[in-house]
């Protein structure tokens, strides 16, 4: 009675189930599994799992550990990037005796709504945090140095040789460097002159920006959707806080011989903002093929002075999800090595 129902609970349950041999060949899938890998049962029986991944975050070697170990694996936060598709996953690897065979019970649950859902409160969380820290240094910072420009000012009046004007000189040139890095750390605090514009004529003049800054082994690439509304924006906002997203992935493309950027519009219907639920929204991607993002900065991006370029001041994201933000909007970023995207959502209200 037991193995007879064996089957049938395996092919009712909600959660994806896997079994696997000692070389990682698919032996079973349930309906869960063929609904979340988007291939059939036929086509994924008897391949090997590691074939079916262009990339995963976890060894893969660990779950055949698991088979000489006697011990299950778990991780809550694996990422697998199958046919293109990227998924956040829960994975469980166990040990499991079958009709005298050692198999491999892999449970994967996908985590990518909840995730983004917790990853898009934090974020927002951490930039005000950010903005109210930015803001308490630049009022420590700005206040010497603008007695020290003025004391240079007067110093260079009283010297008795003009030659030492190139020192007083000096001090105004550095004070005033750091009064425009600080500047460029707040940002623009409030927003612009708002209009009713196109979102395509603003990426048109980042494409022909960036075309200009970058040689010809950069190529980028459009995929607009026409039908997108217009809607109320400052398009000098927007084209800034783009750009800054398009100049980074030119540059980190340059830095490794080049590659491709696609800059993709279309209609978002029913999307979450900050809590807030759009009926309709414009979604913009930024695609690259270049290296991806380190993982060890992709929590941390979008705070001031967080860079993986060298020579990188780490202020360009920063100051791209401020003035996204002005706008009721968000940016989402996935990456792993050969493709990076991100995505920026703008209510139309």
């Amino acid at each position: 009675m037991t193995a007879s129902f064996t089957p049938l609970i395996l092919d009712n349950l909600v959660t994806a189930i896997l079994l696997l041999d000692e070389g990682l060949t698919i032996r079973y899938v349930n309906p869960a599994a063929e609904q979340l890998l988007s291939f059939s049962k036929r086509r994924l029986n008897n391949t090997c799992f590691p074939e079916l991944l262009q990339h995963s975050s976890l060894d893969l070697g660990l779950i055949q550990d698991t088979l000489q170990s006697g011990q299950g694996l778990a991780d809550s936060d694996v990422t697998f990037v199958i046919d293109g598709r990227h998924y956040t996953l829960e994975v469980n690897a166990s040990p499991l005796s079958w009709q005298k065979e050692l198999l491999i019970l892999l449970e994967l649950k996908p985590i990518d709504q909840q995730r983004r859902i917790s990853q898009e409160l934090s974020q927002h969380a951490q930039q005000q945090a950010a903005k109210e820290l930015v803001r308490g240094l630049a009022h420590e910072i700005k206040n010497p140095l603008g007695g020290l420009r003025g004391a240079a000012q007067l110093l260079e009046k009283t010297l008795p040789d003009p030659s030492y004007t190139e020192y007083t000189q000096m001090i105004i040139e550095q004070a005033d460097r750091l009064r425009n890095l600080v500047d460029r750390l707040l940002g623009p605090q409030r927003p612009g002159s708002r209009q009713v514009d196109n979102i395509h004529v603003v990426l048109e003049k980042v494409r022909q920006l960036v075309a200009i800054d970058s040689g010809s082994n950069i190529r980028l690439h459009r995929d607009y959707d026409p039908s997108l509304p217009d809607f109320t924006m400052d398009p000098e906002q927007l084209e800034q806080a783009i750009l800054n997203i398009v100049s980074n992935a030119a540059q980190a493309l340059q830095q490794h011989g080049g590659g491709n950027i696609t800059l993709k519009t279309r209609t978002a219907h029913q999307t979450l903002i900050h809590g807030k639920r759009y009926r309709i929204a414009a979604k913009v991607d930024i695609i690259d093929d270049g290296p991806g993002i380190p993982g060890d900065i992709q929590d941390t991006l979008f705070y001031p002075m967080v860079t993986g370029r060298e020579g990188g001041t780490g202020l360009g994201l920063s100051i791209a999800q401020n003035l996204i933000d002005q706008h009721q909007g968000k940016i989402e970023v996935v990456s792993w090595p050969g493709h990076t995207k991100f995505t920026i959502y703008l209510p139309i209200k």
